[in-house]
């Protein structure tokens, strides 16, 4: 398969998101990967122009993907429920879902499809275990609103909020390795849980795993 890509127009004053920094941090140089709800291509551009890597995307967002094939990325649209079946086995090193797992319809399938066409999947997801988010449950009994769930309940595209611990059980459950992983707050900082995922679970605003098949 013939992965070569034409040289994207490098962003100017382009800003990462945290988990997207986290995610760069686990993609080995020189590797082939499929970012999946890739946005305007942040990701994408930062790991051709600092790692040397294959990287292509997934959108469904038609306006996002004007933005990055305008930037001369290379950004399909496509939907993560439906299309992935259509890749071959082992196409890609490294299958990234970003910020989206809450969003698709069937995340079971799309995990599975992830480590069908790639040897690892790297999943991050705002958690609904953090205390806060409990917090303004128990006491106003409402959806909560924080920086990252940041919608009103009618309005979110996210329709399977899922907690640090939750998705722990999912890996368990259908045979995934957790090769790593970490709790991470909004600003940036790593939560200090490492070996605790009762506590990350309660005190990180988002979580991220590295998967591979066990």
């Amino acid at each position: 398969m013939n992965h070569s890509v034409a040289q994207p127009i490098q962003f100017i004053g382009k800003n990462m998101r945290v988990d997207l920094t986290l995610i760069a941090g686990m993609v080995a140089e020189k590797s082939r990967v499929l970012d999946i709800g890739c946005g305007d291509g942040t990701l994408i551009d930062h790991l051709y122009r600092t790692k040397q890597c294959d990287a292509r995307g997934l959108e469904i967002d038609m306006a996002e993907v004007t933005r990055a094939v305008i930037h001369g990325l290379p950004v399909m649209q496509g939907d993560a429920d439906s299309d992935l079946a259509s890749y071959p086995d082992a196409a890609f090193d490294y299958v990234i879902l970003s910020r989206t797992l809450q969003a698709v319809e069937r995340p079971r399938e799309v995990l599975r499809q992830m480590l069908r066409i790639g040897t690892y999947a790297i999943v991050s997801f705002p958690n609904f275990g953090h205390w806060t988010l409990r917090l303004q449950l128990l006491l106003r009994g409402r959806m909560p609103m924080t920086t990252t769930w940041h919608r009103m309940w009618f309005e979110t595209p996210n329709i399977h909020p899922c907690t640090i611990e939750d998705f722990f059980d999912l890996c368990a459950r259908d045979g995934y390795h957790v090769q790593k992983w970490l709790a991470a707050d909004e600003a940036g900082a790593r939560a200090p849980w490492r070996r605790y995922p009762a506590l990350a679970n309660l005190f990180g605003e988002q979580g991220l795993f590295l998967l591979r098949k066990a």
